[in-house]
């Protein structure tokens, strides 16, 4: 058979796959039979800087090798980031299905190796402080990814067909945001633990609570459908946890984002770090309160007695995904996160998307982007024009939403979308049945195997900082218990 007819062959089982395994396998046949695996094992690239990431090697090499500790943590200290030698570029993931070049491969399991051996290190080489200074300051110095999902009313719940493929592979970020719908899939993440999880977004239980979200209400009302499916929905998954309980429960850091329903306002980020005591229950209703299509709401909170009590008193929100669809920039500020996987559902967005950030860099794709970039700029100053000279308050926020929508960024570094974008609209505004559920998360799952092997590369090192941090710091909370103890018992005494 000649080698395109292989190749051919492959292709169709890699889309058939019905399973992370096989489709795994069939890939690591097709870079067999294309050549990619022999591009994997030649180090040289114009793609990153190879020479720096061949002597970084060698020197933590030689530092294991010698079990010296403070040396490889200055090592990790002075040079660790997120995109070393342009290790993220887009363009390394052009040439092969699944893995990449093994100098790459090679570097990240021997960082790994190495804060393994710093954090195992004799407390006589490296105190106890030191290590945990060390975790500290370098783990936020190298950063952590976030996993943001959009806005799509009913096209979300494709979100949980990706968020139980993550879930899978042991993939879900300590950083999860959500809008609209994407709020509901991510405040499950933020407050259930991986079990809970896998059970609550199977197709039978979406379908129990959500089968009849979308009931009409009449083209005169102030909402055209009756929310009251989906506030008893939202109140059964949440009922009065706040962010502080939930992020206690699980440790995910997890944000709702709504937008407000009044001009001069700006969005919110909802979590246990900017509102730890407000109810998940109302900033998610709020987050998928779609203009006209559900009313805006008040957010609610609990006080010191766990009363609950209103928060942002006479302010009330609405849809999320208006204004803060995918908030990187302030996750960045508030997390420290510097690299995103988002799953992209937004109908205004997901018919111009691809699944990456990689760019042509030849004439055509410059021009197009150029001509991109001066359609929304121009789209903006319009819309600031129409804004200035609006007659009524109302206008003015119809025109200053239109002109959030458009200013936004809809990718991250690493996008999950759905097949056939322009089939999906039909799940935007329906009540889901069981079939299309599954239709919709075998989609997701389909559309998120192809990201599993990116993704453990790109949160391989910060994930393995994260795990020996939290380590330390419980052995930090241990220590300072047994510190208090005697005094504790002299008190009592």
């Amino acid at each position: 058979m000649f080698l395109g007819n292989k190749l051919s062959e492959v292709e169709k089982a890699i889309a058939h796959a019905d399973n992370y395994q096989t489709f795994y396998e069939a890939c690591q046949r097709h870079d067999e039979l294309s050549g990619a695996n022999d591009w994997k094992e030649k180090d040289r690239s114009n793609d990153y800087d190879y020479q720096l990431i061949q002597k970084r090697i060698i020197r933590l090499q030689k530092a294991l090798d010698k079990r010296d500790a403070p040396t490889l943590m200055q090592i990790l200290h002075e040079g660790i980031h997120g995109n070393l030698g342009n290790l993220a570029n887009p363009e390394l993931g052009r040439h092969s299905k699944v893995g990449t070049k093994k100098l790459i491969e090679t570097f990240l399991d021997l960082v790994c190796k190495a804060l393994k051996f710093i954090y195992n290190a004799d407390e006589q080489q490296v105190d106890f402080y030191e290590k945990l200074s060390f975790f500290d300051e370098t783990s936020h110095a190298f950063g952590q990814s976030c996993l943001m999902l959009s806005g799509g009313a009913g096209l979300g719940f494709f979100h949980a067909g990706v968020v139980l493929s993550l879930l899978e592979h042991d993939l879900i970020p300590s950083v999860v945001s959500g809008a609209s719908s994407g709020s509901i899939i991510a405040a499950l993440v933020g407050t259930r633990t991986k079990s809970e999880l896998v059970e609550i977004l199977s197709i039978e239980n979406i379908y129990q609570q959500f089968g009849r979200w979308r009931r009409f209400k009449g083209v005169n009302k102030d909402e055209l459908f009756d929310s009251t499916n989906l506030e008893n929905a939202l109140i059964e998954l949440f009922d009065l946890t706040t962010f502080e309980e939930a992020y206690q429960k699980t440790g995910i850091d997890m944000t709702v984002t709504v937008s407000p329903a009044d001009l001069h306002q700006i969005s919110r980020l909802l979590n246990a770090k900017t509102s730890p005591n407000a109810l998940i229950v109302q900033a998610v209703r709020a987050s998928c309160a779609i203009p006209y299509v559900f009313s805006p709401v008040y957010l609610k909170a609990k006080d010191q007695q766990g009363n609950v009590i209103p928060y942002i008193p006479n302010r009330k929100f609405a849809d999320g995904s208006l204004m803060a669809d995918l908030p990187f920039e302030r996750l960045a500020r508030i997390y420290g996160v510097n690299h995103s996987i988002v799953s992209q559902t937004n109908p205004l967005a997901t018919p111009f998307l691809s699944g990456s950030k990689n760019k042509s860099n030849g004439l055509t794709g410059l021009t197009l982007r150029h001509i991109a970039n001066m359609a929304k700029k121009n789209s903006i100053y319009l819309c600031d024009l129409l804004e200035t000279v609006a007659p009524t308050n109302s206008f003015k926020l119809g025109i200053h939403k239109v002109r959030s929508v458009i200013d936004q960024q809809y990718v991250g570094n690493i996008n999950i979308l759905p097949k056939g974008k322009l089939a999906n609209y039909k799940y935007l505004l329906a009540n889901p049945s069981k079939d299309s559920l599954a239709q919709l998360l075998r989609n997701a799952e389909q559309a998120t195997w192809p990201r599993i092997d990116e993704i453990k590369r790109s949160t391989k090192i910060s994930k393995t900082f994260q795990k020996y941090l939290k380590k330390l710091k419980q052995k930090e909370a241990d220590l300072l218990k047994v510190q208090s103890y005697p005094l504790d018992a002299k008190k009592v005494g």
